[in-house]
């Protein structure tokens, strides 16, 4: 892929999943990457199993600890000179009833998967801003274009982010700035194992939905062509339909999203 000879990419989340296989993938490819997650061990293992190893540098990072993000997003840029790129990949999920869930979980959950996210991007845009070019990957979820249960406090960040980014684009896209955002159904990966339940702890299994969705690889294949196209909104797998009938037969959906197995 021509376009992405000499960019700088920097994956969030890239310690495991959809940012592990996005890493691997795009390693392949003439660009520069920054890996970023909370394990520095896990990102020098996903770097290992990455081509051109010397074009990959590593960034510890934490979303939840807003304070640091200003000086993260500083060092990134230091890194190789500049950043083209930012997949905003990282984020936690959930699994549990509006009834059953603490407010503090709701908290969390935007705090990390919202404000992290739209945290880098402030930070970054007058960077791109000065360049008069980038581009923001966002992978959000289908839970941001339609809401299921057991999921209330992660669709609720992943609505906040389709609405954030809608909006940075139209204000900037004449300025050279350009957002993707890619929605994933159900990916076979780690995601439920850390998703936080009612009271703030982890479910640590793995959820038959989960089990039964695409691999991560196909998953990381559909963002980066989308990236490349610089297309402004995909939806991914099989539960990409819930979308569309969501938007043409809303009677239709309610009923259906009543019944079905997100578990």
């Amino acid at each position: 892929m021509k376009s992405l000879n000499n960019k700088t990419i920097w994956i969030t989340g890239a310690s495991s999943g959809i940012g592990e296989a996005l890493a691997v993938q795009l390693s392949q490819h003439s660009a520069n990457l920054i890996l970023s997650a909370r394990r520095a061990s896990e990102l020098e293992r996903v770097k290992s199993l990455c081509a051109h190893p010397d074009k990959i540098k590593i960034l510890t990072l934490d979303l939840a600890d807003a304070e640091s993000l200003k000086a993260k997003t500083e060092a990134a840029i230091q890194l190789f000179g500049s950043v083209d790129i930012l997949i905003n990949n990282g984020g936690i999920s959930q699994r549990s009833l509006v009834k059953d869930t603490q407010l503090e979980v709701d908290r969390n959950l935007m705090e990390v998967n919202y404000f992290g996210n739209i945290a880098l991007t402030k930070y970054l845009l007058p960077h791109m801003l000065k360049k008069g070019a980038g581009h923001f990957v966002i992978v959000t979820s289908l839970t941001g274009v339609f809401g299921t249960p057991y999921r209330s406090g992660y669709a609720a960040t992943k609505h906040a982010l389709h609405g954030f980014y809608d909006s940075l684009r139209a204000e900037l896209e004449d300025d050279g700035i350009k957002v993707t955002i890619a929605a994933p159904g159900f990916v076979k990966t780690n995601v439920s194992f850390n998703a936080l339940v009612g009271d703030g702890s982890q479910l640590q299994k793995m959820d038959d939905a989960q089990a039964n969705g695409i691999t991560a690889e196909k998953c990381a294949s559909k963002i980066i062509s989308a990236m490349v196209k610089q297309k402004q909104e995909v939806y991914i797998g099989r539960e990409s339909y819930g979308a569309y009938v969501k938007r043409f037969l809303p009677g239709l959906f309610a009923k259906m999203i009543k019944r079905a197995k997100v578990r």
